[in-house]
């Protein structure tokens, strides 16, 4: 098979199916796993296709930073039913941290206490939200303001942090990767994120099917730091077993 003929047969794959692996490609045209790590940066190269860990993509798998008010309006249903099977983790009289992020803020809108509820926050638009409801005790985190996310970052958030425990942390990423873990596209957020994982007993990821095979600029953490991931029906089950297999328990919400 020339070199012409195996970039056919890459690229052929890579349109069937949206995304192949090293492994799967080396078997599959007889060649070394080396000879098709060369073959997918000459690829790329030509902007034919997008290479990750183990693999390639057909489409960008790196996150940009947008604005909360864009990325509201994408995924909002899948975001909303998320929320809505979130807020069932909550239990009375219980300590959370509600991190920044747009599927954060659904589920800020979905708490309705029925006792006290104590909430850490470093998102403005979350402490909005629940300022007006009852039987919630809001602590805003204070440091330097990123407008994009209506939220905090930086070592002031962070030492506040020092002396606290709370019982369940839910975070909102930009991407989750099987390999690589959960990442954003700050590096002050992702500092933020690890100082929340730290301090909390039972970490929660709200994430729907369009962050996963995706990458923020900076990573939060790995896998073996997350408790529960909720996402929506459109995530794929292969995906959804292998979280499981990690030891990951998964909530599927339906539309």
């Amino acid at each position: 098979m020339t070199l012409s003929e195996r970039h056919e047969k890459i690229l052929n794959k890579i349109e069937q199916f949206g995304k192949v692996s090293v492994q799967q490609l080396s078997t599959e045209l007889s060649v070394s796993e080396v000879t098709i790590r060369k073959d997918l940066r000459m690829l790329e190269d030509k902007n034919l296709l997008f290479r990750t860990h183990g693999g390639a993509t057909r489409s960008n798998p790196y996150r940009g930073d947008r604005h909360v008010h864009e990325k509201e309006k994408i995924q909002a249903k899948e975001k909303q039913a998320i929320a809505n099977e979130a807020v069932k983790l909550i239990g009375e009289n219980d300590s959370i941290i509600l991190a920044s992020g747009t599927t954060i803020l659904a589920l800020a809108r979905e708490i309705q206490p029925i006792s006290n509820l104590n909430i850490i926050t470093s998102a403005l638009n979350v402490s909005l939200e629940l300022s007006a409801k009852e039987n919630v005790d809001i602590t805003q985190l204070g440091g330097q303001l990123r407008s994009s996310s209506s939220s905090v970052v930086g070592k002031y958030a962070e030492q506040f942090l020092e002396n606290i425990t709370c019982g369940i942390l839910f975070l909102g990423v930009d991407g989750i990767d099987l390999d690589f873990g959960l990442t954003t596209t700050n590096l002050g957020e992702a500092s933020l994120n690890r100082r929340f994982i730290e301090v909390a007993q039972y970490t929660v990821v709200l994430a729907d099917s369009t962050k996963f095979g995706k990458r923020g600029f900076s990573r939060i953490c790995t896998l073996d730091c997350v408790q529960h991931v909720v996402t929506d029906e459109g995530t794929d089950p292969i995906t959804i077993k292998k979280l499981e297999e990690n030891g990951v328990r998964v909530t599927v919400s339906e539309l």
